[in-house]
């Protein structure tokens, strides 16, 4: 649906699209950190596994790589 007036069109189907793309993107990313957080974190004094490290190193690399690509995105149009 578009609302047209002498200066401004507003495509809102678009507007309603980016939203949701933006949001559910934006709670993906911090579900990502979260368990990063979450798998790195242990009890005081003792050592987080392998298998911890490798999980929390997963996560942060996949939202670097999310935001990253969104920069571009941004840059390049």
């Amino acid at each position: 649906m578009r609302v047209t007036t002498d200066r401004v069109t507003i495509d809102w189907g678009a507007l309603g699209e980016v939203f949701g793309v933006s949001f559910g993107v934006a709670v993906g990313v911090i579900v990502l950190f979260a368990f990063g957080v979450s798998a790195l974190a242990t009890p005081a004094g003792q050592r987080t596994g392998p298998a911890g490290r490798s999980l929390a190193v997963l996560c942060f690399l996949a939202c670097a790589l999310v935001v990253g690509y969104s920069v571009y995105l941004i840059a390049v149009r």
